[in-house]
Formats: C-alpha cells, sequence, structure tokens
C-alpha cells in the first residue's frame, strides 16, 4: 500500500514537472529571435533602413530605406545584421505575404539609387513582395534615371519588382498615407529613438522569461531527481534548500512579472498616446508578444507552485516520517533497556524493611520510566494521526504503532506484576514480623511476672488469666499452619526465605511449649486448696507405739495428747507445704530461664548471621568497586572527578573489613554456647571501635563526592557486574548502620541476662558502645566547626556539646558593664572540651543526606584553667553560671531541660577536679623531689614542699570563693559555689 501510494505521488510529481518542462520550452523556443535589439544597437541607430509598423493594402510590412548619403559605404555585415533583424520582428503570417520596400533616393544620384536597389534585392533575407523607389528629383538626374530605367528593366525584373515613383504622390497609390511617416507625405507616429528603446525593453523581457524559464526547469528536474532521505538530518536540509532555491525561483518569478507588467504599460501608455491607435500593427504586435509571454509566465508558475505543493508535501510527510522512526528506535531501546532491567529484578526481599525499600525502588523506577511510556504513547497516536492524513508510508507506520502499544502494555503489565510479587512479598514479611513481635511480647510477659507473686492462689490465677489473655491473641498474630502459608506464597518463596518462615515458625512453637509448660504450673498453682488445720485426737495404737523415755512425761502426755499432737504435725505439714511450693516455685523459675536462654541464643544468633553478612558486604564492596578503581580496564569508565578519590569515597573501609573477618568475627564465634558473655567480646574490643569515629568523620565528604560522580558510567558497571539490586552509596552507609545495631542486640542481650554471670559486662559494653556513638556525633559535629585558627586536636578530648541560650555579664576595669540590657539572649552553641569550652553560633543547614548538617561559626573560647561555674541561678532551674578569670567575664547558660543542665554541671565538675588533682599531684611531686635532693631538711617557713602545700591548702580553703580561683593551674571548684545573698 505504501509503495503503491508513493509510487502514484511520484507519478504525479513527474506528470507535473513534465507539464512545467512543457511550458517552459514554449517560452524558450517562441519570440526569441537570432539577434537582439541591444546586440545591434548601434547599427540600428544608424537609421539607414527601419521597420516604422506601417502596412501595404495586403498588410504585408513597409520597410523604409530613407535618405542616407553613405548608404554604399554600410559594410555589408551591418547591412546583413539589419536586415535580418527587421525581417524577423513582425510576425509569420505577415512575413510570409513579403515585405514592401519603401526607397528614398530623392536627393541621390541614379548610380547610387541603381547601387542601392541591387545590393537590397541581391541580400534581402526574406520574401519580397514590391520594391517602391523615389527617385532623384533633378532635372538632369531623373531624365538619366528615366533612360537607365529602361535600359535596365529587364535586370531589375530578373532581381525583385522595382518600381520607379517620380514623387511622393505617386507613392501614395501603392500606400495609403497612414502608413507612412512624415518624411514620405504620411500620418504614420513613429520615433526611430523610442522604437528602440522598446524593442531593448521588449527583448529584455523575453530573454528574462527564457532565463527564468530554463531556471524552474533546471530545478523541476532537480527537485523529480530529489530521492528521499533516511535520517531527520538529512530530510530537514533537504527541505530547508529546497525551501531556500524555491523562494529565490518565486523571487525571480516575481521580478519576471513586474518587468513584463512595466513594458506592456508603456506600450499601452504609447498607444494611448497616439491618434489612431490602431494603425500602428508593429506596435499592436509587441504588446500582444508582452501579454503572450505574461500569460505564459503566469502558467508555468501556477504549474512551478502546483509542483512544489506536491514536492513539498512528499517531503514535509517524509520528514514526519523520520522524526517518527527517530523516535520510535529511542523508545523502543529505553522501553527494551526498562524491560531488561526489570527483569533482573528478581529478589524478593529479605526482610520487611528490603521489601519496601524494593518497593520505592520499583516505585522510583516506575516514575523514571513513565516518561518513556508516556513518551512512547504520545508516539503512537501521532503514528495514528498521520496515518489519519494519508500519509504516504501508512504500511510502515501502522506495525510501529502496533509495537510501541504492545511494549507499553507489556511493560507496565511486568511492573504490576512485579509489585505483586512484592506486595505479596510484603504481606509475608508483616506476617513474619507479627508473629515474631508476639513472640517477644510473649516472652516478655513470661520474664516479666514474678515467681514470688505467682506462688499465691490469686496470683497464679492472675497470671494464667494474663497468659491466657495473650494466647487469645495469637489468632491474629501467628501463623496458623506452615503448609497453608507455602501454597498461599508458593510464587514468591524461594529457599532463604522458605528457611525463614520455618524458623519462624519454629519459634513460635517454642514459644507456644514454653507458654503451655508455664500454663500448666500455673494450672496448678491456681487449683492447690491450703487446708485449715485442725486438732485431731490420736488413734491408740499410735500412742502404744510412741516411746515413753519415763513415766512421768508419759502421764503429763495423756493429759495433753491431743493438743500435742496437733502442735506436732502443724510445723511438720507446714514445712512440707512450704517444700512443694518451693519445689514448684524453681521449676517456673527453671522454666523461665530456659525461656531466657532461647532468646539469649536467638539473639546471639542474629548478631553472628548479620556480622557474616556485615563482612561479606563490606568485601564485596571492596573487591566490586574499590578494586575496580584501580583497574586499567576500567579507567575509561572513570569521570575525571574520581580520579585519586578512593579514598574519600571509600575512607578506612577497609581498615573496618580487616578488624571484623579477621579478629571481631572469629571471637564473637567463640560465644555461641554462652551468649550471656558475649559483653566481654565487646570489651576487648572496644579500643579497635575507634576506627568508625574516623569513618563517620569522612562521611560528609563522601556523600559530596558521590552526589557528584553517581552517574558515572563505572559504578553503573560494576553494580551490573555485581548483580545488585542497590546502589553504592546505599552500601557505604552498612558502617554506620552496623555500629549502631550493635547496642540494640546488646540491649537486647542484656534484657534476657539480667541474673546471668556475664550481665555486668554487657552494660558496661553497652555504656562503651554508647559512649562511642555519642562521640561519633560529637565529632561529627566538631567538624562542622568553621573559624578556628587552632588546632581543635590541642583542647584536649570533646565531653560534650549542645546548643544553649546565653546572657553574658561582664566586668571591664573598674566599670562593670551589664550586656544583660539586651534581653534577648544569645544561641550558642558549645563544645566542652578537657582544656577548653568553645562558643559558637550554629548556621542554617543544608544540602541532603550527611551534608544536610550544621555548620558552626567560632565566635570565643575560654580556658578550663580559668573557668569556675556557678549551678544554681536563681529563678530559673534550667540556668547555670560559667564566669572566667575570677568572674571579670560572666556567661549565664540556659539549657533546654534541667536534665542536660545537669549533665553538663556534672562534666565541668569532673574536668575542674581533675584539674586540680592533677595540681594536687604536681607539687607533691615537686615536693619530693626537692626532699631528695636535699641534705637536711629546711626550716618549715622556707620550705618549697612546705609553701606547695600550703598553697594547695589554701586553694582548698577558698574554692567556694570565685575571686579566690584566679592565677591558679586548678581553677575550678569542687563544690557548688555559695548562691547570692547566702554565706558560704
Amino acid at each position: 500500500m505504501t509503495v503503491s501510494r508513493l509510487s502514484l505521488l511520484c507519478r504525479d510529481l513527474w506528470a507535473l514537472w513534465l507539464l512545467l518542462k512543457a511550458g517552459a520550452d514554449e517560452i524558450m523556443h517562441q519570440d526569441i529571435v537570432p539577434l537582439c535589439a541591444a546586440d545591434i544597437q548601434d547599427q540600428l541607430k544608424k537609421r539607414f533602413a527601419y521597420l516604422s509598423g506601417g502596412r501595404g493594402q495586403d498588410g504585408s510590412p513597409v520597410i523604409t530605406f530613407p535618405d542616407y548619403p553613405a548608404f554604399s559605404e554600410i559594410p555589408d555585415k551591418e547591412f546583413q545584421n539589419v536586415m535580418t533583424y527587421l525581417t524577423s520582428i513582425p510576425s509569420l503570417q505577415d512575413a510570409g505575404i513579403g515585405f514592401i520596400l519603401v526607397i528614398d533616393r530623392r536627393r541621390d544620384k541614379w548610380t547610387s539609387v541603381k547601387a542601392s536597389v541591387l545590393r537590397i534585392a541581391a541580400s534581402f533575407p526574406a520574401n519580397l513582395q514590391l520594391v517602391l523607389v523615389l527617385r532623384p528629383t533633378g532635372f538632369f538626374q531623373r531624365t538619366l534615371s528615366d533612360i537607365a530605367f529602361k535600359f535596365n528593366r529587364d535586370d531589375f525584373k530578373m532581381k525583385v519588382p522595382v518600381i520607379m515613383l517620380s514623387s511622393v504622390p505617386d507613392l501614395h497609390g501603392y500606400i495609403d498615407k497612414s502608413q507612412l511617416t512624415e518624411d514620405l507625405g504620411g500620418t504614420l507616429d513613429y520615433c526611430h529613438s523610442r522604437w528602440l528603446c522598446q524593442r531593448t525593453a521588449i527583448e529584455s523581457f523575453a530573454l528574462m522569461v527564457k532565463q527564468t524559464a530554463q531556471m524552474l526547469q533546471s530545478f523541476g528536474t532537480e527537485l523529480a531527481e530529489t530521492e528521499l532521505p533516511n535520517d531527520v538530518q538529512s530530510t530537514s536540509s533537504v527541505l530547508c534548500a529546497h525551501t531556500e532555491k524555491k523562494d529565490k525561483a518565486k523571487e525571480d518569478l516575481r521580478l519576471a512579472l513586474k518587468e513584463g507588467h512595466s513594458v506592456l504599460e508603456s506600450l499601452r501608455e504609447l498607444q494611448a498616446e497616439g491618434s489612431e491607435p490602431s494603425v500602428n500593427q508593429d506596435q499592436l504586435d509587441n504588446q500582444a508578444t508582452v501579454q503572450r509571454l505574461l500569460a505564459q509566465l503566469n502558467e508555468t508558475e501556477a504549474a512551478f507552485d502546483e509542483f512544489w505543493a506536491k514536492h513539498q508535501q512528499k517531503l514535509e510527510q517524509c520528514l514526519q516520517l523520520r522524526h517518527f522512526e527517530q523516535g520510535f528506535r529511542e523508545v523502543k531501546a529505553i522501553l527494551d533497556a526498562a524491560s531488561q532491567k526489570i527483569a533482573t529484578f528478581t529478589d524478593i526481599g529479605n526482610s520487611l524493611a528490603h521489601v519496601e525499600h524494593l518497593l520505592r525502588d520499583l516505585a522510583s523506577f516506575e516514575e523514571k520510566s513513565g516518561v518513556a511510556v508516556e513518551r512512547a504513547r504520545a508516539l503512537s497516536l501521532d503514528g495514528e494521526q498521520l496515518i489519519g492524513n494519508k500519509h504516504y508510508a501508512v504500511d510502515s507506520i501502522r506495525p510501529k504503532c502496533q509495537e510501541l502499544r504492545h511494549l507499553c502494555d507489556q511493560f507496565s503489565a511486568e511492573i504490576a506484576r512485579r509489585r505483586g510479587l512484592l506486595s505479596k512479598s510484603l504481606e509475608l514479611h508483616r506476617r513474619l514480623e507479627t508473629s515474631m513481635k508476639w513472640c517477644d511480647e510473649g516472652i516478655y510477659l513470661l520474664a516479666s511476672q514474678p515467681v514470688d507473686k505467682c506462688q499465691s492462689q490469686d496470683g497464679a490465677e492472675a497470671a494464667l488469666q494474663e497468659i491466657e489473655k495473650f494466647l487469645e491473641t495469637g489468632a491474629e498474630n501467628k501463623i496458623q499452619e506452615l503448609n497453608a502459608i507455602y501454597k498461599e506464597y508458593e510464587s514468591i518463596l524461594n529457599q532463604d526465605l522458605m528457611e525463614h518462615v520455618r524458623k519462624v515458625f519454629q519459634k513460635q512453637a517454642s514459644m507456644e511449649e514454653v507458654f503451655h509448660r508455664r500454663q500448666a504450673s500455673l494450672k496448678k498453682l491456681a487449683a492447690r486448696q491450703t487446708r485449715p488445720v485442725q486438732p485431731v485426737a490420736p488413734r491408740p495404737e499410735a500412742l502404744a507405739k510412741s516411746p515413753c523415755p519415763s513415766p512421768g512425761i508419759r502421764r503429763g502426755s495423756e493429759n495433753s495428747s491431743s493438743e500435742g499432737g496437733a502442735l506436732r504435725r502443724g510445723p511438720y505439714r507446714r514445712a512440707k507445704s512450704e517444700m512443694s511450693e518451693s519445689r514448684q516455685g524453681r521449676g517456673s523459675a527453671g522454666e523461665e530461664e530456659e525461656s531466657l536462654a532461647i532468646l539469649r541464643r536467638h539473639v546471639m544468633s542474629e548478631l553472628l548471621d548479620t556480622e557474616r553478612a556485615y563482612v561479606e558486604e563490606l568485601l564485596c564492596v571492596l573487591e566490586g568497586y574499590a578494586a575496580e578503581m584501580d583497574n586499567p580496564l576500567m579507567a575509561h569508565l572513570l569521570s575525571t572527578g574520581l580520579h585519586n578519590k578512593k579514598d574519600v569515597l571509600f575512607g578506612n573501609m577497609e581498615e573496618i573489613y580487616h578488624f571484623h573477618n579477621r579478629i571481631f568475627l572469629r571471637e564473637l564465634e567463640n560465644y555461641t554456647d554462652c551468649p550471656e558473655l558475649v559483653g566481654r567480646c565487646f570489651l576487648e574490643r572496644m579500643e579497635d571501635f575507634q576506627i568508625y569515629e574516623k569513618y563517620c568523620q569522612n562521611k560528609p565528604r563522601s556523600e559530596s563526592l558521590w552526589r557528584q560522580c553517581s552517574d558515572c558510567p563505572f559504578f553503573q558497571e560494576c553494580q551490573r557486574k555485581l548483580d545488585h539490586k542497590l546502589s553504592l552509596d546505599s552500601y557505604l552507609l552498612k558502617p554506620v548502620q552496623r555500629i549502631t545495631k550493635y547496642q540494640l542486640l546488646l540491649k537486647e542481650m542484656l534484657k534476657y541476662s539480667r541474673n546471668c554471670e556475664g550481665a555486668e559486662d554487657l552494660q558496661e559494653a553497652l555504656s562503651s558502645i554508647l559512649g562511642i556513638l555519642k562521640a561519633v556525633n560529637d565529632s561529627m559535629h566538631l567538624i562542622a566547626i568553621t573559624g578556628y585558627d587552632g588546632n581543635l586536636g590541642d583542647l584536649g578530648k570533646l565531653l560534650m556539646q549542645g546548643s544553649f541560650s546565653v546572657w553574658t555579664d561582664h566586668k571591664r576595669g573598674h566599670t562593670k558593664v551589664k550586656e544583660l540590657a539586651r534581653f534577648k539572649p544569645m544561641q550558642r552553641h558549645l563544645f566542652l572540651h578537657e582544656k577548653a569550652v568553645l562558643f559558637c553560633k550554629k548556621r542554617e543547614e543544608n544540602g541532603e543526606g550527611y551534608e544536610k548538617a550544621p555548620s558552626y561559626s567560632y565566635k570565643q573560647s575560654l580556658n578550663m584553667a580559668a573557668v569556675g561555674i556557678t549551678e544554681n541561678v536563681k529563678g530559673d532551674a534550667k540556668k547555670f553560671e560559667i564566669w572566667y578569670n575570677a568572674r571579670e567575664e560572666v556567661y549565664i547558660v540556659q539549657a533546654p531541660t534541667p536534665e542536660i543542665k545537669a549533665a553538663w554541671v556534672n562534666e565541668i565538675r569532673k574536668v575542674l577536679t581533675s584539674q586540680l588533682q592533677a595540681c594536687r599531684e604536681a607539687s607533691q611531686h615537686r615536693a619530693l623531689e626537692q626532699s631528695q635532693s636535699l641534705p637536711l631538711p629546711a626550716p618549715t617557713s622556707t620550705s618549697p614542699s612546705r609553701g606547695n602545700s600550703r598553697n594547695i591548702k589554701k586553694l582548698e580553703e577558698r574554692k567556694t570563693d570565685p575571686l579566690s580561683l584566679e592565677g591558679y593551674v586548678s581553677s575550678g571548684p569542687l563544690t557548688k559555689p555559695p548562691e547570692k545573698g547566702k554565706e558560704p
């Protein structure tokens, strides 16, 4: 269909081109004489012959040869040119009748007349009808001409019909006066110069028409022979070039038409000026010639316009087709790549968070790919529109539109299928999480039930009710049947997920078993009834068998046998009951300990599993990314910004990997059978965990570099090779996530190990890990300080950091200037180091990820050697004072909460106390050195040791007075300074 329609279009264009060519050929072969007036303009100006426009009685054109004395001197070439030109002007019909020559030789000699007539007759190029000669008017020459003419009559008849006329009136008998010029006694208006101008203009227009026709014919040939390009750029170039040429051709046509109308208008004006406009046939012929040329030019233009419209339509449709084909190729490539990529999304997630992450990735991928899908659908609509507009390539466009719709539907279906699988996985993981949470809550319930209260009937019943009430919630929280789960989620279950489901079901079964055992124990306790103690008389045989050491005792016992028996058996029964209760209590406690042991093993298993996965992930990143940055075969994929930036991007990840792989993981595995002691493993390697501080401090630089170069082909290729679903930045976050995970696992282990041997180590390990996290967090703030000239490392360890409201009250010289007049406090971020406290101004947060952190502009610092504190400020429990140089500078600091204030005050007190202790030890050391170096003890009044001791004693005595601390190294008070208005 497309080929036939294209062939039909080409055939139409070819027919239009033939029509255009025919019109151009007609123009080029008509009205164009061999010679032009412009070519022989100088020869025509001599006026030895002219075509006045007069006609004979039968319409034959009249050529006049006026009296021209130098006629015989005209070169034959010029004479021949003028004759040829003049005889070519009349129409073929008029020229076919024959020309009438009027030779005016009234002032000439007979010999010249004879020579002129013979010359004209011999070389006249057209058909001659009649030659009229006005013979000389002189008497002698007239007589001579009569005699000579009679003798030469036969010669003239042999050449041309020649009539010798004696006067002008005789001429009027052959040619009407209206067809003769004034010099021949006629009334025909003729101006030779004007005639020459007209002929030049007409012939110039005719030449312009011919050139225009040639140009149109050549351009039409070029358009007809143009092959359709195969790409958008070439088609656009061809269409642009052809349009420019068309505009140029149209401009030439416009100029030619303008010129023709100008010539025609001048001819009409000349005709209007004459008294008898119909007399001059040549002028009418000239006008008709110009009109005919204009008509042919208009027809040629119309044919060209029609041809161009068809050609332009063909090129524009070709351009539309090329755009459609290019868009089709691009969109198809994108959709194919998207389909291939989504085909790699086979992971169904190994946890609830992982599945949620996969769903977010899928949504993000769908959003990004949605642009291509929408573009494909829009392109398909464009193709349908082209088909509706009767495009010549319908058979090529329709299959592509169908393929685009198929690709879009296939991609959407695959996205929906993938989303369905992930939704199914999300549902399963939620059920598993719910079951695990239910198990954890159940174990916590068992662990939280006090054993001593369960020994009473009421306590056992209450505990039993709690357990039964909790078990009732299992219907909606636990996994009911394992095979049903396998069948329901068969489409997403793989080996790992099936194992995970099995473990959860096993954990659930273990927890239910513990619950049922506890339930059975509590039912026994609740069902036991304590019998009342009643006096029972002993049977005689029992008394007979009773040993009686003496009669007196036996008699005494007879009087009180009933009461005494009861008294003896009462304590026995109570002890037995207490023993039974003790046994049952121990049984319940054993069950609880067994439950806690199961939980500890679960926590230890999670710790080891996640540790092994963490080590594998670190190794994968180091081998799959970091090592590949040094691979020469991958160098061409690296962007310029990544050169020599491996240490910035990965930090000290390699150091972290070696620590965990070679040391920590192996040591953790030694505690598999005794998980409650795992705290010792953390404590032994606590110093090694300091490597995380370095990694976290580098994280902002790593995040910034990743954002700049995340689109680098190197990362995409590495991710493809590793078959990772997540990009590198997710793996660079693993160490940060891991160091925070430890404290959660230690909390869980400690919760289930309260009464175990390693509880203290677990508590200490948890505190140490939290301390490391705090140090990491503080260091992240510390590296954001700007404007500090010195080395922050010289200030000692960073102890605390936080934001406060600060007022100042400074004393300068003898004048106390209160800045409290500015009631609005300054907002300052304080950094407490061992040797100084820094005041900084917090700047606005900006950036993303790790860069979305505040920066701190340094304002001032106080040396801790000259700092004191006042713990309580009257009127506000959240305020305290930091004063400097004996209260020369006082900073009133308001904490966000009283708890934060107490923590800061305690930490500052520790620093000041340690300084004072260091001062004491330094003084004692110096005193000891001096006493050992002297042979005899120095007098009391001059002993350096005693002097130092006195200084220390004096310092301790004056430690509550802020003004007395100035000048001492350990200037911080050890106890709270007295409040204003109170005695120290």
